[in-house]
């Protein structure tokens, strides 16, 4: 199973620049996806390459919550140094919406 509505996922600014490329609020994940190429600077990098590894991978696990209907995406992602590496996305489908957003996102 693939994730519903990949053309129309959900990517913040915030959920990049404010979590998971900030230092402060990342748990971790901003010196993993840093010593992989990406940076805050160039934010959409990750973006893209979060929202190709959503059309690529197919989700593992869906689980209900109160607040939606969470996905679990498991496989190789594209890194801007031309390596691959292993991330784990959770997205989600608020109750009430179509489309899914990004949760988080680290390393395997």
């Amino acid at each position: 199973m693939k994730l519903p509505l990949p053309e129309e996922a959900l990517i913040e600014q915030a959920k990049i620049a404010d979590y998971l490329l900030s230092e402060e609020n990342s748990d971790g994940k901003a010196a993993f996806f840093y010593a992989f190429g990406f940076t805050l600077q160039m934010w959409t990098l990750l973006r893209d390459a979060l929202l190709e590894h959503a059309r690529r991978h197919e989700v593992v696990e869906v689980s209900e919550t109160q607040h939606g209907t969470k996905f679990r995406i498991e496989g190789e992602l594209t890194t801007p140094v031309g390596r691959m590496v292993s991330v784990r996305a959770i997205w989600i489908v608020d109750t009430g919406k179509d489309y899914p957003r990004l949760v988080t996102a680290y390393p395997l």
